[in-house]
């Protein structure tokens, strides 16, 4: 495995830099630097989008004919590494770009790839993600959501939960069951749906953060244009796969760089925090607890490694998928416990409270570190998965 970067692509690395030095706002990623919230956060990430796009900054990999830059994969992982180390925001269509884009490059027809790949990449259409429902989180192929096909149009019955920005999406890659009656995987479709459509109901759920960006979504009697069919009749779970692989797969090289700059953050306080009247760090265990961490976090760079580089030479994500899912959510989760350990009582107080460390920041970060293990495969799907699937292991009954 060559970790090294050719000029030209470290040129483009300088490019990158100077883009983010130019444009992140004043104090981005000091100590108790807050992002904005809410629909705050909302007209940010829209603006940080496109100047993402306006620079030829995304969809690096993408034909130029969609809106993209016929670059490399190597290009993308160098603008995921120095976005992460500079702690730069993910742009507001995540969804669209990293997930909708690939599987409409995968599966989608001309017209379906022309009508919507550039508008992703500008925002100037928002995409989630239908897939979960309440009975089917996991088992996302036991989904229940109908959609009966009349004419020219497939009519859509059912309801998905935990759809991210389905409150501000104009577009959604919607699974549904098309054929009831036959197994479970070979009955489904995939669906693009247009959110204005008559018939859906978006209801937000309100979360521990207090933000909402996670949602209910109901669909009664919605038409959707059977031109809207993304791959073949019954044939939504080899398209959703494509969908899931990249979920996994668009963080794989940036998570490594993601989490070290966040324990760059995590050890700058330590070093600011006094525990009994002395520097914090003159504790041994503190001191081998932020050892521990690090011996964790260049094992999840190392395997991201890896797994980009199975990547780039064109072979099939394999394992490590899982294994970084599984290794960064529980990481993340031990750094933000222990951050609320080193501040001691000032970390029952949170944002809004003149007394907080670096303005509450850290108690956010914490409440939504909860969600790791949840989101993207639970951690204990993610070990059935390893241990099954690699290491041979039999099913548990």
């Amino acid at each position: 495995m060559d970790l090294t970067y050719a000029e030209p692509e470290e040129h483009f690395r300088e490019r990158v830099r100077g883009f983010l030095r130019a444009n992140l706002p004043p104090g981005w990623g000091s100590p108790g630097y807050v992002a904005p919230r809410g629909d705050a956060a909302v007209d940010f990430l829209r603006d940080w989008q496109r100047r993402l796009y306006d620079n030829g900054l995304l969809g690096l990999e993408w034909p130029r004919e969609y809106g993209g830059q016929d670059a490399t994969l190597v290009h993308s992982a160098i603008f995921g590494e120095e976005q992460a180390r500079a702690r730069a925001p993910q742009p507001l269509n995540v969804v669209g770009v990293y997930l909708a884009g690939p599987t409409l490059l995968a599966h989608g027809t001309e017209q379906q790839k022309h009508r919507h790949l550039r508008r992703i990449l500008s925002c100037e259409e928002i995409w989630c993600q239908g897939f979960s429902e309440p009975g089917s989180g996991s088992d996302l192929a036991s989904l229940r959501t109908r959609a009966e096909l009349a004419g020219d149009h497939f009519v859509v019955n059912g309801q998905k939960v935990w759809t991210s920005l389905a409150h501000i999406a104009d577009w959604c890659m919607l699974l549904v069951r098309t054929d009831p009656a036959a197994p479970k995987h070979r009955g489904l479709s995939f669906l693009l749906v247009d959110m204005k459509t008559p018939g859906i109901a978006v209801k937000p759920l309100r979360q521990m953060t207090g933000g909402a960006e996670f949602n209910e979504v109901f669909f009664n009697h919605v038409r959707v244009p059977r031109e809207n069919l993304l791959g073949g009749l019954n044939d939504g779970w080899r398209v959703a796969l494509t969908t899931l692989m990249n979920e996994r797969g668009a963080p794989v090289i940036s998570v490594g760089a993601q989490y070290y700059a966040l324990f760059a953050e995590i050890v700058d306080l330590c070093r600011r925090t006094r525990r009994r009247g002395v520097p914090a760090p003159s504790d041994p265990l503190i001191r081998q607890h932020i050892a521990q961490l690090y011996v964790e976090l260049e094992a999840m760079r190392l395997t991201a490694y890896r797994a980009f580089s199975r990547i780039i030479r064109g072979e099939a994500p394999g394992p490590e998928g899982s294994i970084l899912k599984l290794n960064w959510s529980e990481t993340n989760q031990r750094m933000q416990e222990f951050v609320m350990a080193l501040q001691g009582p000032a970390s029952q107080l949170t944002e809004g409270s003149p007394y907080t460390i670096d303005r509450g920041r850290w108690q956010f970060e914490f409440l939504y570190s909860r969600a790791n293990t949840i989101q993207g495969g639970t951690s204990e799907i993610q070990r059935n998965t390893l241990a099954e699937r690699v290491l041979g292991l039999p099913r548990a009954r």
